[in-house]
């Protein structure tokens, strides 16, 4: 419970139970006395006197600890009172035990939050786990022969002594492949991930894992335009409704984008008086919204702040690296953690924007996918984008440029569409990652191919099209697995909850039911998003172009970071050489800081030196390669 105390400063709780006929004593081992404990920190967001944890029924064979918020709780706890439920609290985690009572397992769909539960049924003897539709709460668990631990993050798994930590070789590919190492693996062998909208039930030793989620996600319904402008404004401002519960200060996120604007102006229209609203902006102009982002608060009436993500933020590195407890290389974690910590000095929850573009089909790369599909219907321009004199243009050095995306375009146009969508988001390719790989790891990976997670995610909608699949897709491995993991991690590193209208469950299913020309055409996505909410940000915000969150990582790579990337990636001595060629490691460093390489190899570069750093700070892992 010490380690996690950011994710709960105001309250803690523990709940120790012998299932074997006496209550542990001191220096008991689990295996000499069996039983179930619960420890739980709290960041007090709903009543405040009396949401403390863990919560019990009426009769006290069920205890509960929740991380997380249910937002439609006022709404099912009537339900509940009229059949007799009696509330001790007016929090939200009582609704889950009671609800329990009534439905069993089947209690997790009728949530609309994001939960992270434990629950203890003392009368069936079991321990029953279950995590929100998207991942936005974390929880790992290890399964061992006689006992099941959990909890919101690793590093309090790591507190158990004897728990091994075997690196996991196949984690350490995926990492390498997307920046993040997709559910259920982790980094260590002997620990996982809970998956999303999943819930596992533990009893007599054997843990069952159950998805709760159910959705056709093949199934399209044609509706008229009228009708869906209509339902998408009824559903986004319910949502924005709903995430506005608090009994603590809230604020919103404000990027300059679409997605956080719209959020920001629904949420001013709900609560009538100026809310704050909070912006991180970069010294380098062609990273940075922030003027995008007051001019919205100007229109919309928000009170309004801005901090500035400084190049010095590299000295956060090892405490980032520290937070998120296994390799995570998206370089927007940076300011992310700097937003977190800008907005917690004033308010306790936030809302964000956070799955618009995957809802509403708004990222570039689907325009990608869009225009290769396009063009290998075209095949001279097919064959033209593909030539060799294409690639042999000059480098581009700006991550957005259109010199870059034409030959990211013709690279992948003659790839199946799934590949083609890996070419686009992945940090370093196969050939890359063969050339790095030493020949006792390549030995040790076999036959992985990391390949698999987004596979698995595109096959759930294989008969929509292709900017369907890849949304759908998104919303099942980067939304948990990168956008929710990174937002979660840094916030409450900071004791900040943060909240994604956005990615509310209903209006997820609706949306992904719509026919792809009502939200994307000819190139544009968020067509409906924007014919349904014109009006509420300036009209400049709707018309410009798509910047993104992201860092100059590859120029403070060549500058104010050099010192830092040389001292640990040009170091003979790195863990890295375990399983990496160094001086492969090294001339990717080299050619960089001369300005020989185009600015994607500054991802790379972040990708291996979080992996580094990684290792650095973990001395006591186990390696079998």
């Amino acid at each position: 419970m010490r380690r996690v105390v950011h994710r709960g400063p105001d309250d803690q709780g523990v709940w120790i139970q012998s299932l074997g006929g006496n209550q542990p004593g001191a220096g008991q081992s689990h295996r000499a006395n069996p039983g179930v404990a619960f420890g739980f920190r709290r960041l007090s967001i709903i009543d405040l006197a009396g949401g403390h944890q863990p919560i019990t029924n009426e009769d006290g064979s069920i205890q509960l600890i929740f991380n997380g918020e249910i937002y439609n709780y006022r709404e099912l706890k009537e339900d509940l009172k009229r059949k007799g439920h009696r509330f001790r609290s007016e929090s939200d985690t009582e609704t889950i035990v009671h609800l329990y009572e009534d439905l069993g397992l089947e209690c997790f769909s009728k949530f609309n939050g994001m939960f992270a539960i434990a629950l203890w049924d003392g009368n069936r003897r079991q321990l029953v786990l279950a995590r929100d539709r998207f991942g936005k709460k974390p929880l790992h668990y290890a399964l061992q022969n006689d006992r099941l631990l959990f909890a919101s993050e690793m590093k309090s798994l790591e507190e158990v002594d004897d728990l091994p930590r075997r690196i996991e070789p196949a984690a350490i590919d995926l990492y390498m492949t997307y920046g993040y190492i997709p559910h259920p693996l982790t980094i260590y062998r002997d620990i996982r991930k809970l998956r999303p909208g999943h819930y596992a039930v533990y009893r007599e030793g054997q843990l069952e894992e159950k998805l709760f989620w159910q959705v056709d996600w093949n199934r399209e319904e044609r509706i008229s335009r009228a009708q869906a402008i209509e339902e998408v404004r009824h559903l986004l401002r319910d949502s924005v409704r709903l995430r506005m519960r608090s009994d603590v200060p809230l604020g919103s996120f404000l990027s300059g984008g679409v997605d956080s604007s719209l959020i920001a102006a629904i949420a001013q229209q709900e609560r009538g008086s100026p809310i704050k609203t909070f912006s991180i902006g970069f010294p380098q102009a062609g990273f940075d919204e922030t003027h995008h982002a007051q001019k919205v608060a100007e229109y919309v009436g928000t009170d309004h702040t801005r901090e500035e993500v400084p190049p010095e933020s590299i000295e956060i590195l090892d405490g980032l690296v520290q937070q998120y407890d296994e390799p995570f290389s998206d370089s927007s974690a940076i300011p992310t953690w700097f937003l977190s910590q800008h907005t917690a000095s004033q308010v306790t929850v936030a809302l964000s924007g956070d799955g618009g573009d995957e809802v509403f089909a708004g990222y570039l790369r689907y325009q990608g996918l869009w225009m290769s599909d396009l063009t290998r219907r075209w095949l001279p321009l097919g064959r033209l984008l593909r030539s060799p004199w294409i690639q042999r243009l000059p480098h581009s050095n700006h991550p957005r440029s259109f010199l870059r995306r034409l030959k990211r375009y013709g690279m992948a146009s003659g790839l199946p569409p799934a590949m083609r969508y890996m070419n686009w988001i992945e940090i370093m390719r196969p050939t890359h990652r063969a050339g790095l790989y030493r020949e006792n790891f390549v030995d040790r990976l076999g036959q992985h191919d990391p390949g698999w997670f987004l596979d698995q995610s595109w096959s759930i909608s294989s008969q929509r099209d292709l900017v369907t699949q890849a949304s759908i897709g998104d919303l099942h491995s980067y939304v948990p697995c990168d956008l929710m993991t990174k937002v979660d991690i840094a916030s409450m590193a900071h004791s900040l909850e943060v909240r994604q209208p956005l990615l509310d469950y209903r209006l997820v299913e609706w949306s992904a039911k719509l026919p792809i020309d009502l939200k994307f055409r000819w190139g544009k996505g968020k067509l409906l998003l924007r014919e349904a909410f014109y009006d509420l940000i300036p009209p400049s915000i709707w018309n410009r172009p798509k910047m993104g969150f992201g860092i100059p990582v590859a120029d403070w790579f060549r500058g104010p970071w050099r010192s830092v990337l040389e001292r640990n990636l040009l170091n003979p001595e790195m863990k890295l050489g375990r399983f990496l060629q160094v001086d492969q490691v090294r001339s990717m460093v080299q050619q960089h800081v001369s300005g020989s390489q185009v600015v994607v190899a500054g991802y790379a570069l972040w990708n291996l030196l979080c992996l580094e750093r990684w290792l650095q700070l973990h001395p006591e892992v186990e390696f079998d390669f």
